[in-house]
């Protein structure tokens, strides 16, 4: 592990990314540019789907690294979080554990974090949500499939089933989230919502309901019945996939 007490920079020439990878003083050698300048080639032509996840990497760290070679980071960190996307959603505690992981490279891979999170995002605000099901699962995994502790959000819909707000309620551990069903209820009738999307994450990766997940559900959706309010379902993320309560009938 790598640790660096100089005060922290935003800018990609700080000394961190300086001294975490073998150096070569000056311009940049000939072979390092024709090889960004084929990735970014490759990336325009084809698109991501063109590359693997450490190709996809090195053209993220090249605006943080720009005058050394990259792919021995890049592999590093597929090797340690496994693919593109746990990369990203790496805590930056972790990423800063990886040795060339300074604050250029942190700042560059949480930018792009938070651009696909707004991007998807922006497929379910303001969307009729039922109809977008797959863009509202997209971002749920997007979001949360990869955190390391338990989080419980809702999606607060109007009479049209239109998304009107969607918020953190609650943080928790890793298998466990503090949920309280008057809290819930309470923040639906502030934002005049007519229908609520519940969702958490299991970081186990297995989406699987637990008891307590069944009967908190059970409890909001009885709560917001008295105030006829509609809990349309409660939606699990996994690492690759997602469980429903509605499909497997727990509203019943």
């Amino acid at each position: 592990m790598t640790h660096f007490a100089e005060a922290p920079s935003l800018f990609p020439d700080h000394d961190d990314v300086k001294q975490a990878l073998p150096i070569t003083a000056g311009k940049v050698p000939s072979y390092m540019r024709d090889h960004r300048k084929r990735l970014r080639e490759r990336f325009l032509a084809g698109g991501a789907t063109a590359m693997p996840d450490y190709e996809l990497l090195e053209l993220v760290l090249f605006r943080a690294i720009p005058r050394q070679d990259v792919k021995p980071l890049a592999r590093a960190l597929i090797e340690r979080f496994g693919d593109f996307n746990r990369v990203l959603s790496a805590p930056a505690t972790q990423l800063t554990a990886v040795n060339g992981v300074g604050d250029a490279v942190l700042l560059e891979l949480k930018i792009v974090e938070a651009a696909a999170h707004r991007l998807s995002r922006s497929r379910v605000m303001q969307r009729h949500v039922l109809s977008g099901w797959d863009a509202l699962l997209d971002y749920c995994h997007t979001t949360m499939a990869h955190r390391e502790t338990e989080q419980f959000r809702i999606l607060f819909l109007d009479t049209k089933n239109t998304v009107i707000a969607d918020e953190e309620q609650a943080q928790g551990t890793v298998d466990h989230v503090p949920v309280y069903p008057r809290e819930v209820v309470k923040r639906a009738l502030e934002l005049n919502a007519s229908a609520l999307i519940l969702v958490h994450n299991h970081p186990s990766g297995d989406p699987t309901p637990s008891d307590a997940d069944i009967h908190m559900t059970r409890q909001i959706a009885a709560a917001a019945k008295t105030l006829n309010i509609t809990v349309h379902d409660h939606l699990i993320i996994g690492k690759a996939n997602e469980t429903s309560f509605r499909a497997l009938g727990l509203f019943d």
